[in-house]
């Protein structure tokens, strides 16, 4: 109970942000926000230690919490949780409404790069998802993820076609915190041309890895093909000696 109250302070907080609800580009000190969100103070200040290891936020000792500037002018198409590492369903975009269309959902036997990525055995199989991501009518990202069947035994035609972190999160109990990702460029191929819109000289940015939950598990080996123009990589890099 105690991990989703930080959770829903950190997401309604985040939603605030992104709305320019703090037109200072300043939040409330911790006491205020224990009191305005009921909660405990450990429950801000985790919420809050979670922004800043975003990038969204920043202390400055003396003076408050303040809105990372940098964020607001490169926000990217993703939004990430936990750890800043494993990426969402809540895609936003200048206010366009996200969409997922689902290309091709089946049951596949795991081969031995699936095997070894996902811990898996010999004769265990996996779900194989497609699924086309817009923002309205633009399409931005071709998505292939891989799921063992042992992991989420009910997924559906129609879970997949909506958010399946949140599906594992709100119907298991299990998060996806981590991931390890590749970020690289590609020349596109005819599909990538047909579904993202692309004419034949222009390139497809590629993010493929695979997501861990939170105890450990790996959970989906995942290729995501986007569109050249959504492909921006913001990083938040401490310095501790210069």
């Amino acid at each position: 109970m105690a991990d989703l109250v930080y959770r829903k302070v950190m997401h309604d907080l985040k939603q605030k942000i992104m709305a320019n609800a703090f037109p200072n580009k300043r939040l409330p000190d911790e006491r205020s926000l224990s009191e305005q969100y009921s909660v405990s103070r450990s429950s801000i200040k985790r919420a809050l230690k979670i922004l800043a290891d975003q990038g969204i936020i920043f202390k400055k000792r003396g003076s408050g919490t303040f809105i990372n500037p940098l964020f607001m002018k490169n926000k990217t198409i993703f939004h990430y949780e936990g750890s800043n590492l494993g990426i969402t369903d809540s895609l936003k975009s200048q206010g366009m409404t996200p969409k997922i269309k689902l290309l091709s959902f089946k049951v596949i036997p795991a081969n031995e790069e699936l095997q070894q990525d996902l811990f898996l055995s010999p004769g265990d199989f996996v779900y194989e998802i497609k699924r086309l991501r817009s923002f309205d009518n633009q399409p931005f990202m071709i998505e292939t993820g891989f799921i063992p069947i042992k992991i989420a035994p009910e997924l559906s035609q129609d879970i997949v076609s909506g958010s399946i972190f949140n599906y594992i999160e709100e119907k298991m109990n299990k998060r996806v915190t981590r991931s390890f990702l590749s970020i690289l460029a590609s020349p596109s191929d005819k599909t990538d041309q047909k579904l993202l819109n692309l004419s034949v000289n222009e390139p497809v940015g590629i993010m493929e890895g695979i997501f861990f939950l939170d105890d450990g598990t790996p959970f989906e080996v995942s290729n995501m093909r986007l569109h050249y123009k959504y492909l921006r990589y913001n990083t938040f890099v401490m310095l501790d000696d210069y």
